[in-house]
């Protein structure tokens, strides 16, 4: 691997993959306030496109992000500055390498993402995008130091510092995620099963509807933590939709429901389209139908879209891969 010559500006493109929670089983809080999780989380085919522009000119002492753009139709409200996940990711690369192979003239860079993904909406759009940078730093910088790959231990490592979802996004396909969702063990999932994602034009604070889960469960309400993930294993181990239909479960939903009752219709209205099942993906809004096949998946956006105000959706489909560069 070279580095681009100086002066001569060079495009790296990634694709950062969206998730859904199949099933998030959530314990009571720990001792540092975070909680124990069972998650099984599906890559899907619903990607953001993140772009990393190598300007030239290295020198040591330069900045090293010059800026970031953010586009597409859930552009807004994402920051284009240092507060975004993507722009730390790359800082966070170059930082690694300084400290592990020497201090060296590296590029200014600049930032593009390019927004498919509802924001704030449970699917994972702002770890899926610093999955993507991380494995663009790492191809852009690498470069410069002669070096093909810091090694996906590395990667895994840099992203679980950054976010719990963050190392599902880099790895895709379908895996049970533990901890606090960061420790990953692949499953195996026969088949493509297709989805209906209706977002919402209200986010939902992730933080705000953990606690709100707990405040229910101290009133004896919110339901126990449903953190056996074996029946789900084995219908996606089947490639049967209407068996995995049958075990989708989510220890948030009703802490989300109890913020956005309106979610409630949404729910009913996706069935009712003839949707397998539906349930609120991660903290939410989102909601993820899953359905018997792709046309089934466009007919559930179609319908409920035009029955509830408000909404958009898009139909997809997983397994599909995590970060990559293109």
């Amino acid at each position: 691997m070279s580095a681009p010559l100086d002066n001569e500006p060079f495009v790296y493109t990634a694709r950062a993959h969206s998730k859904v929670n199949i099933h998030l089983g959530v314990e009571e809080p720990r001792e540092d306030g975070f909680h124990e999780l069972a998650s099984v989380f599906q890559s899907l085919e619903l990607h953001d496109t993140v772009t990393l522009t190598d300007l030239g000119n290295p020198e040591v002492d330069k900045p090293r992000i010059q800026g970031l753009k953010v586009t597409g139709p859930h552009a807004q409200g994402v920051p284009e500055d240092y507060t975004n996940l993507a722009w730390t990711a790359v800082n966070r690369i170059m930082q690694y390498l300084y400290t592990t192979h020497g201090p060296k003239a590296l590029p200014e860079v600049a930032l593009e993402i390019h927004k498919a993904i509802p924001t704030a909406g449970g699917m994972a759009g702002g770890s899926a995008d610093a999955a993507a940078a991380l494995r663009l730093a790492e191809r852009c910088y690498g470069g410069y130091y002669g070096i093909d790959s810091v090694g996906e231990p590395i990667l895994d490592a840099l992203g679980a510092a950054l976010g719990s979802d963050v190392p599902f996004t880099l790895l895709g396909g379908t895996a049970l995620g533990t901890g606090r969702g960061e420790q990953l063990t692949p499953m195996m999932a026969r088949g493509t099963y297709h989805w209906a994602l209706i977002a919402s034009d209200r986010g939902l604070s992730t933080p705000q509807v953990f606690h709100k889960l707990d405040e229910m469960r101290e009133k004896g309400r919110g339901g126990a933590p449903h953190m056996d993930t074996a029946a789900v294993s084995q219908a996606l181990i089947s490639g049967d939709p209407h068996r995995v239909a049958q075990h989708l479960h989510n220890d948030l939903q009703p802490a989300a429901l109890s913020l956005r009752p309106d979610l409630r219709k949404t729910l009913e209205a996706g069935v009712a389209a003839g949707a397998l099942a539906g349930i609120v993906s991660g903290s939410g809004p989102t909601c993820a139908f899953l359905c018997a096949g792709a046309e089934e998946a466009r007919e559930v956006v179609s319908q409920v879209t035009v029955e509830i105000p408000g909404t958009k959706g898009v139909a997809t489909h997983g397994p599909a891969s995590g970060a990559v560069v293109l």
